[in-house]
């Protein structure tokens, strides 16, 4: 069997991580044959919750589960990792400015970008989650110049699904049927979910989103405020957010990440834009359509058309991100 991998789980005493930890301890991410050593941070008030969790994790009797090293010291939670999963983050509260939001996280994660730096493998891969996501993983990427920015991605994944399964329930197909579905930018409600490219199997019959659905209005309109919006949609329903869906997406995210994405097909990430696709400015995490490769390097899918509607909503993204970047980095003093 192989060596064991460690992988860090931050905000490890919450309900996402509850959702997430038993599905990378018993290999739906990163393989059936692949032992894992699992790191376990959040802060040190939550550490007697985070017991239970461990005990939890132990009494699952999961033959890949070498370890579980809990902790709130980040020099023990980043030390010689292969992945990283950063969820913990400062939650949005009550008559919070976003600025506000923005400068507790900064502090956040430049501490743990630096721990990477610091202790963990070079080819370390980060997945971001903590929102704001994109900004989150910008900082976190500049706290450690010694890792390849290409190493660092955040989690759009969950709204890719989110629009998948809502082209699915509308053509009456499983979500399997439909793909390439495309979110562009940032982690918020100026995302853009994009169906231009997106193809569905019909009755063994492969069509676009388009003519399968026969609804310009609803694609162009109700069909991109569903997807914006879901999050908020399903705290106003369950009064919590959204744990299950969103452990979900970070599993589809970082198994791709592990084994490639299928043949003709991409999802969206967020990754580190050079300026040279699409017009996104550089120096942004901006959600693209990437294709996976089987040694866990990706690329963006260049060359898709892109019409005026399209166009107006990523510069109107992109812009955002823009700003929340520059804000940020005044705080990094950078």
């Amino acid at each position: 069997m192989a060596e064991p991998i460690r992988v860090l789980v931050t905000g490890a005493a919450g309900q996402i991580a509850y959702s997430l930890l038993f599905s990378i301890a018993k290999g739906d991410v990163f393989g059936k044959d692949q032992p894992i050593i699992l790191l376990l941070l959040d802060i040190t008030a939550m550490l007697p919750v985070l017991e239970g969790v461990v005990m939890e994790l132990q009494d699952c009797a999961l033959p890949l589960l070498r370890d579980i090293i809990a902790t709130d010291m980040e020099e023990v939670a980043f030390k010689d990792l292969d992945a990283a999963i950063l969820v913990g983050s400062m939650p949005r509260k009550e008559g919070m400015e976003r600025k506000d939001l923005l400068k507790a996280n900064v502090a956040i994660f430049k501490s743990q970008g630096s721990a990477l730096e610091k202790f963990s493998k070079k080819t370390v891969k980060v997945l971001v989650v903590g929102n704001p996501a994109n900004t989150n993983c910008l900082v976190a990427a500049k706290s450690a110049p010694s890792i390849p920015k290409a190493n660092f991605s955040c989690l759009t994944r969950l709204d890719h699904n989110r629009a998948r399964s809502q082209v699915a329930m509308r053509c009456g197909v499983p979500a399997t049927h439909v793909k390439n579905v495309i979110i562009w930018g940032n982690h918020s409600s100026t995302q853009y979910p994009d169906v231009h490219h997106c193809m569905v199997n019909m009755s063994g019959s492969e069509l676009t989103c388009f003519d399968a659905i026969k609804d310009e209005a609803w694609l162009k309109g109700e069909f991109i405020a569903t997807v914006q919006q879901r999050g908020a949609a399903v705290i106003k329903a369950r009064k919590l957010s959204s744990a299950m869906s969103a452990a979900k997406a970070i599993c589809d995210h970082m198994r791709d990440i592990w084994t490639g994405t299928p043949e003709g097909e991409f999802i969206s990430m967020g990754v580190y834009s050079t300026g040279n696709s699409y017009g996104v400015p550089d120096d942004l995490i901006y959600s693209f359509p990437v294709q996976i490769h089987k040694d866990k390097s990706w690329k963006i899918v260049d060359g898709l058309g892109i019409n005026s509607f399209s166009q107006t909503k990523m510069d109107a993204t992109a812009a955002e991100l823009m700003e929340e970047r520059d804000t940020a980095l005044a705080f990094l003093g950078v």
